[in-house]
């Protein structure tokens, strides 16, 4: 059983600039030499347009937030573009010097309210800027194995091989006035990060009839195990985002262990009402997760510690 200790709300954008007027949305770190890491996140500007932005904080002193970037690091693509009306970094990999930034791009529909595909950037000054290697959705576009939307592509490079666990949408289903969406958790290999070999393999899927929606993977390997920590909604006693479990032998094959997560809604404040989108990582010998809480990191990321690590 994983028990979670909460350390409190660590950063919420707050009009630092007109592209950072709210959100922090689903938090990836990024590691640096020096003791420091750089958070990177997506942040909403008054017209609800997302861009990609990072906060820099001392990993012995979490909370001491020591620059926010003056500049979105993935900006908009032009109108008409995949990613018109949103950019999403959901993960990064360090690869010969250079850093591989996965990202999910936005543009808005008629029929149904968006649609999303995937695309990727590459740092070669430590992760401050990014260039985007393609203007359309190189990584995850649209075919017959994922044709309505993909989202929150999360990549490891594991004995050789490239490989991601992606959320993939299967279907929208009218439910009165409403268009409501249905994703799970799906598996692609590559030799190279960029050209992925997608089969359609689910490694998560709806437990139940109250499941609709299986989000953002974050996975590590560790003792020969893959862990994967998600998030998913709804069930019969809550409507909104809680984090799941599962562990796997492979990668590809997963037994959900949902209840081992010692993670949940707090009484009041930030993170009352939903937690989603965590991300984990160790320093100091303990383990953390960065996490965001209610209205889908509206109220911003927070940290907690894992206390039986």
């Amino acid at each position: 059983m994983q028990n979670w200790k909460k350390l409190g709300l660590l950063f919420n954008s707050s009009g630092e600039n007109p592209w950072m007027m709210t959100h922090a949305m689903m938090p990836v770190l990024d590691k640096s030499e020096d003791g420091k890491a750089r958070i990177y996140f997506s942040s909403r500007d008054e017209r609800n347009r997302s861009q990609g932005a990072f906060i820099v904080t001392d990993l012995n002193d979490p909370f001491r937030i020591l620059e926010v970037s003056a500049e979105p690091v993935l900006k908009l693509g032009r109108l008409g573009a995949f990613d018109d009306s949103g950019i999403m970094p959901t993960s990064i990999v360090n690869f010969e010097d250079r850093k591989y930034m996965y990202y999910n791009g936005w543009t808005l529909g008629r029929n149904v309210p968006f649609f999303s595909f995937n695309g990727a950037a590459i740092s070669s000054d430590g992760g401050r800027t990014f260039e985007k290697i393609s203007r359309g959705p190189a990584v995850l576009y649209s075919n017959d194995i994922d044709p309505y939307s993909t989202f929150a592509p999360f990549v490891i490079i594991d004995d050789g091989k490239w490989k991601m666990w992606y959320v993939s949408l299967i279907k929208w289903v009218e439910e009165g006035s409403t268009l409501k969406h249905y994703y799970n958790i799906r598996y692609a290999e590559s030799d190279n990060g960029i050209e992925w070999d997608r089969r359609g393999h689910v490694c998560i899927d709806f437990a139940n009839e109250h499941e609709y929606a299986i989000a953002r993977p974050f996975v590590l390997k560790e003792e020969g195990i893959y862990k994967m920590w998600y998030s998913v909604r709804e069930s019969a006693k809550a409507m909104t985002y809680r984090i799941g479990y599962a562990e796997s032998p492979d990668g590809k094959i997963w037994e959900r262990m949902d209840d081992e997560v010692g993670l949940d809604v707090s009484a009041g404040g930030w993170d009352s009402e939903m937690i989603e989108y965590g991300f984990i990582y160790d320093h100091g010998g303990k383990r953390f997760m960065l996490y965001n809480g209610n209205s889908f990191g509206k109220t911003g990321v927070g940290l907690a510690v894992l206390e039986n690590k």
